[in-house]
């Protein structure tokens, strides 16, 4: 019996390092290719922000969606349903010639995104409770990691029309999960039976720490993603500001990218160790200190470090953070998620804002002064979370 259940936990748990990676894939590949997607629509700026609002939009409503639909013997249908149907529309954005069916598809593909994170993440915090230690590190690793052979992938195939791309890559990401479902199903087996279960809280535990905690764990959420967003929009044109060269001003983005997959491979380690308090709290000092120290320097040296030192800090928070929301289920994993995607998506826009009244670098310290918050705040919302 003890060696089924192992088999059903190693198996499961190389099934989501599967589903986290292909997500990231698929995500890299739809980003890295909205400059050919918007040639191919002829669409103004301001349309290709509606195409993208739309795809925000849509994982907001599929986060909420997949929050109420996400219970364990659901979780196989809504991995598999959402990684063919995610698929499904990544082949129909490559053939949408205009503004309104670009809006219309990327508005389904990110519902489809938004259920199927909630389902990866609420069926990553089930396993990692029959695990027993941390793994969800791991887990989110693959995500960067499957990003960074997504993005590889589109500069790779950069003179390949991007409808065959899109299409290619949504024929193999749709194959593996079909190929995958019975497997899937392990996940809502009786070997993965959480170790936080509501029945176990005792009377009013539920209501009295998880409402209040759950806000908490979110708005650390926000602050974290906001950096992410700042990273992924910002860290090249910080770069290019110190005169960088077009091609290391892309590698900025790398580094922060590559030292985050790093942070997060060792991460489960060090937090079965040391507790997630301690780890996320010492990271997100790092991270800021890092960021501050990039930002200080007028070198490109110290602005590489100091966005691979901000993405190696930050590593371990979010998978910490929806550890600790696990436990609440998976609405509190979906609200965790969704505040965490307020950050990602108004980050860019307010350091945007700030740099029009005072320079780039001062406004990129906000991430800096929000990973402190997440430093300091660290130990109210992740007591107790370590498996």
């Amino acid at each position: 019996m003890r060696k089924t259940v192992a088999i059903e936990l190693v198996r499961s748990r190389r099934l989501l390092i599967g589903y986290f990676a292909g997500l990231g894939v698929v995500m890299a590949v739809f980003g890295a290719r909205m400059p050919a997607v918007q040639s191919a629509a002829e669409l103004s700026t301001g349309g290709l922000a509606l195409v993208l609002l739309a795809a925000a939009l849509g994982m907001v409503a599929g986060l909420q969606a997949g929050g109420r639909l996400a219970r364990p013997a659901r979780l196989p249908a809504l991995l598999t349903g959402g990684a063919i149907t995610l698929a499904a529309w990544l082949a129909v954005l490559g053939v949408c010639s205009s503004l309104e069916s670009l809006f219309a598809a990327a508005f389904v593909f990110g519902v489809a995104h938004g259920v199927l994170d909630v389902a990866a993440n609420a069926s990553a915090v089930r396993c990692q409770d029959a695990h027993g230690r941390p793994i969800m590190g791991r887990l989110h690793a693959s995500y960067s990691l499957g990003a960074l052979l997504g993005a590889a992938l589109a500069a790779a195939t950069a003179h390949t029309s991007h409808p065959v791309l899109f299409t290619g890559v949504a024929v193999c990401a749709a194959a593996a999960a079909g190929a995958t479902t019975a497997l899937a199903r392990t996940l809502a087996s009786s070997g993965l039976k959480p170790v936080h279960h509501p029945a176990a809280q005792g009377p009013g535990e539920r209501g009295d720490r998880s409402r209040p905690r759950v806000w908490l764990l979110g708005v650390l959420a926000a602050a974290t993603l906001l950096g992410e967003g700042a990273a992924a929009d910002w860290a090249a044109v910080h770069l290019h500001g110190l005169g960088a060269t077009a091609a290391t001003s892309a590698a900025a983005f790398g580094f922060y990218s590559a030292a985050m997959a790093a942070g997060r491979l060792v991460g489960d380690r060090l937090t079965a160790r040391f507790g997630a308090s301690a780890v996320v709290r010492a990271g997100a000092a790092l991270a800021a200190l890092g960021l501050t120290t990039g930002l200080a320097g007028s070198t490109i040296a110290f602005a590489l470090f100091g966005w691979a030192a901000f993405g190696l800090g930050l590593s371990v928070t979010i998978p910490s953070l929806i550890t600790a929301a696990g436990t609440g289920g998976p609405r509190a994993v979906a609200t965790v998620a969704v505040t965490g995607y307020v950050g990602l998506l108004a980050g860019p826009a307010l350091i945007g804002a700030l740099a029009t009244v005072t320079a780039l670098p001062h406004a990129l310290l906000l991430p800096a002064l929000l990973a402190v918050t997440v430093a300091t705040l660290a130990p109210k919302a992740l007591e107790r979370t370590t498996p």
